[in-house]
């Protein structure tokens, strides 16, 4: 049976995060960069809630993964490569980087390998608005906006507002022979 996730839960998972955030660096420089795609929209989701303080030096990024994937053969397309814009000093830098969906952890440790070539951070942290579980690499969330409970061979559809023109997430299991 098909589950979903409605604008108003995704909404409430942003503010989430937003607030973790919030309570963890209140006053202390960060910078937010988003992996391509749908995590650049939730990172700027989260700074437009946490920029409504005025003293918070906040960076904003985004950081395109395509060429640093592991799973080119199992992809059905050729990835759609498009600009990373970090305009901040990574040096130093505390990130944190901000995805939609956090399944196997190859995304992140292709995100790594990326961030890795703009400079060496102080610290990195991970934002997800979606943590599925079912890792294959050795990478957790600092933040989490929503946990759910998804079977291995589920997909998890995520659609946002700026990029597929509603706030939606459907949980579709597998078809069994």
């Amino acid at each position: 049976m098909e589950k979903s996730l409605t604008a108003h839960e995704l909404a409430f998972g942003v503010e989430c995060l937003a607030r973790a955030i919030r309570d963890k660096h209140r006053g202390h420089p960060i910078a937010l960069i988003g992996i391509r795609s749908r995590g650049d929209e939730v990172a700027e989701r989260i700074l437009t809630i946490l920029s409504e303080e005025d003293d918070w030096d906040l960076s904003f990024g985004v950081l395109d993964i395509s060429l640093y994937r592991d799973d080119f053969e199992h992809l059905h397309t050729n990835p759609l490569l498009q600009e990373s814009e970090i305009g901040f000093p990574v040096d130093g830098a505390h990130i944190i980087l901000v995805d939609d969906v956090l399944f196997t952890g190859r995304t992140i440790r292709a995100a790594l390998d990326a961030l890795s070539d703009y400079g060496r951070p102080a610290k990195v942290e991970l934002a997800v608005l979606i943590d599925r579980g079912h890792r294959e690499m050795p990478i957790q969330p600092d933040y989490v906006g929503i946990a759910l409970d998804t079977s291995r061979l589920d997909h998890v559809l995520v659609s946002l507002e700026g990029a597929d023109g509603q706030d939606l997430v459907q949980i579709i299991p597998k078809k069994m022979p």
